[in-house]
């Protein structure tokens, strides 16, 4: 796209948020001509003086090829709200962001998205269900839309890619090596692209993750998703505004209860009770949306035990852990057999050794 920097130069400057850039495109013939215009000309496209005065300067200190320059070199793409690849139902927002910026496959657009948003401080009871739905979601071809961000998107995003998923996260800062945020999940944005997934922000390179941004951002998870699942989130929790903005948007939202003395649920059970679909499962999820042929595959992966001792151990395993002498004592089976048997089973990937010898369901 010949106009590809110009677009970028536009993105640059902080005050042309989503609304402002709207009034722009709808004024000027192209966005050349939105970026080269003079301070009357930004003045009726309903630009506020001030703010057009400051464009001016910024565009004197800025080099538009120099932008794409810089793109190039940090191995980025940008998309724009004119491109056929842009996302349909990102699109169909009050305030869709007029440019992408992106590492990775523009194909994981493609398919059915979910988000699947959460608290940083998470329970064990959030880590467990958070990895056994979106197992079973990734394994059914729903692309899992997350924010990268510590507790439950992490675990959101590994748990999509160890399924063989894909998964999509949006940032709240530049693409740009050093602004990825937190950098302790570089290595897993490294992960994403290199497993077929997309890494997105509307900041352009060098856009530090600031705390107004976050918030923004959220938006842009729900806007991208046909539906917004909440695994944990306290009163005050970041995935509360995503659950809000995907409602906003008229898109389904769903919420997993937890303990009434948890901290972790309160935000999750009151979207309950505001009507958010309980989900107890993954079939809940596919069955409001209608996904029936993803139903009968989840129905149809239950776990066969092979042997008679498996099959002892799972009458009593479910997705609560089970101490291993609580086993012991239901199965009636001698320490040795039960060690080796769960040993062997956890290598099948049928459970799963949570530590301390407490064991769940794998999947």
């Amino acid at each position: 796209m010949n106009d590809l920097k110009y677009w970028l130069g536009l993105s640059q400057f902080y005050k042309f948020g989503p609304a402002k850039f709207k009034r722009l495109k709808n004024y000027f013939p192209n966005i050349e001509a939105a970026y080269k215009a003079t301070v009357k000309d930004y003045i009726r496209a309903g630009i506020e003086e001030k703010i057009a005065e400051e464009f001016m300067i910024f565009k004197h200190q800025t080099e538009p090829d120099k932008l794409l320059e810089n793109l190039n070199k940090e191995k980025l793409n940008a998309l724009t709200i004119d491109d056929p690849a842009y996302p349909k139902l990102l699109k169909q927002i009050y305030d869709p962001p007029f440019i992408l910026y992106y590492r990775g496959s523009l194909e994981a657009f493609n398919g059915f998205l979910l988000a699947v948003v959460g608290a940083r401080k998470y329970s064990a009871y959030g880590a467990q269900v958070t990895q056994k739905l979106v197992r079973e979601l990734a394994l059914n071809n729903l692309t899992i839309v997350s924010g990268l961000a510590l507790g439950i998107d992490t675990l959101a995003h590994s748990a999509a890619i160890e399924a063989g998923g894909k998964t999509i996260a949006v940032l709240g800062s530049g693409l740009d090596q050093q602004n990825i945020y937190p950098s302790q999940n570089r290595y897993l944005a490294d992960k994403i692209q290199a497993h077929g997934g997309l890494i997105i922000s509307e900041y352009p390179i060098g856009t530090m993750p600031l705390k107004h941004h976050f918030p923004q951002r959220n938006r842009i998870i729900s806007g991208l998703s046909s539906a917004t699942l909440v695994i944990e989130a306290g009163e005050k929790s970041g995935a509360l505004i995503t659950a809000f903005h995907a409602l906003e948007q008229n898109r389904e939202v769903f919420a997993v209860p937890g303990s009434i003395y948890s901290g972790s649920s309160t935000g999750t059970n009151r979207l309950i009770t505001m009507g958010a679909k309980l989900v107890a499962g993954a079939k809940d999820i596919i069955e409001t949306l209608n996904l029936a042929e993803a139903a009968a595959y989840i129905e149809n992966k239950k776990i066969i035990p092979e042997t008679e001792e498996e099959e002892l151990i799972l009458v009593h395993l479910s997705y609560e852990p089970a101490h291993i002498d609580e086993l012991k004592q239901l199965t009636k089976l001698d320490t040795s057999v039960i060690n080796s048997t769960l040993t062997i089973m956890e290598m099948k990937g049928m459970v799963k050794n949570l530590g301390g010898m407490q064991y769940i369901l794998a999947r």
